[in-house]
């Protein structure tokens, strides 16, 4: 080996080593949902549904102006989703979303994973859209992905997508500009802040979060039923209680009424 090549070498290593300290351990690792949580989450008890109801929740919807109701293609109404991988909020917040998402819907290939080790409420268990597919009839869910777990750039939104972040992600409509998660039903309703606080999920795996999901009394299945309950209402507005399956659900109805009298933010 020439002395050139060995320097080659020892600057890899050096690379290597400073990859590793700095952002290694940080790296995004996906693995498949088990069919047991996946039918947790997808398809919760509806006894415990109905039980938790909106489980106490704040909700923090806002309702938009009717200059932002977004574009209806081939019937479905569009429900976009920013998110990034390493944001516990996020993290907290994906839960609600495929219960959410799954009753007007089918995901494939979705994937667990962790938040950012380095980030308030580190590790919180939770999934990944990237590389996921969402099929329905009623809804277009536009999922952007947009950092990994090392707050590396992911997935780029499309132009029309952006453009809708860009105007309704700030305030009133959301807590600041550019907040992780932002959620736009239809351009009926944005999500002010994240439903309810990760530090719920502390320490919990995917299976112990699965598990209470059973129980409508554990502050688990109040943040994610309820939240999921309070997201599906919203979207049935933005719907028109379509389909009935889902939005005929006097719970969900019940809901509805409450998120009906918030009056438009302007």
């Amino acid at each position: 080996m020439t002395i050139s090549s060995v320097a080659v070498v020892a600057v890899v290593l050096i690379i290597i080593v400073l990859i590793n300290q700095v952002g290694g351990g940080n790296a995004t690792v996906a693995t498949a949902v088990p069919a047991k949580l996946l039918a947790q989450v997808e398809s919760p008890s509806a006894s415990v549904v109905d039980a938790v109801g909106s489980g106490g929740q704040p909700g923090d919807m806002i309702r938009l102006p009717a200059s932002a109701k977004l574009p209806v293609t081939d019937g479905k109404t569009l429900v976009v989703f920013m998110g990034a991988e390493f944001c516990p909020y996020c993290a907290a917040e994906r839960w609600s979303m495929v219960m959410w998402l799954s009753r007007f819907g089918t995901f494939k290939n979705l994937s667990e994973i962790q938040s950012s080790s380095t980030d308030v409420d580190p590790d919180t268990h939770t999934f990944t859209f990237y590389k996921s597919t969402y099929t329905s009839s009623v809804i277009d869910f536009s999922s952007n992905e947009v950092e990994d777990r090392n707050s590396q750039p992911l997935q780029t939104m499309t132009a029309s997508i952006s453009a809708i972040v860009s105007k309704w992600d700030s305030p009133p409509y959301t807590a600041q500009a550019g907040q992780f998660p932002f959620i736009d039903i239809g351009g009926v309703f944005t999500l002010l802040n994240t439903s309810y606080d990760p530090a719920d999920l502390a320490n919990l795996t995917w299976n112990q979060i699965g598990n209470d999901l059973a129980d409508p009394t554990s502050t688990v299945a109040k943040d994610i039923i309820g939240n999921a309950n309070i997201l599906t209402a919203a979207t049935c507005i933005a719907t028109g209680d379509n389909p009935s399956s889902v939005c005929a659900s006097p719970t969900i109805q019940s809901i509805e009424t409450g998120l009906k009298t918030i009056k438009v933010t302007t």
